[in-house]
């Protein structure tokens, strides 16, 4: 793996702890995200379970990319 292809998997991974956060906050606000009884929406859910693969893999990448960097 060319060093450039793991810097550029570090700043994708940082670039996904950047967002996806955010975005979770304004789902979780969003009136769509609960129901009248205050129980998680589908909406809720399936944004929760998107951001949590994006951040595993994310994750998986740096330590790819750390991998390699490390090793050579």
């Amino acid at each position: 793996m060319p060093t450039t292809l793991a810097v550029l998997l570090i700043i994708n991974a940082a670039w996904a702890f950047i967002v996806w956060p955010q975005f979770f906050r304004r789902v979780r606000r969003d009136e769509r995200a609960r129901d009248a009884a205050g129980k998680p929406t589908r909406f809720l859910v399936v944004h929760a379970v998107l951001i949590g693969i994006s951040l595993l893999l994310a994750v998986v990448s740096v330590v790819v990319a750390t991998v390699f960097l490390i090793t050579g």
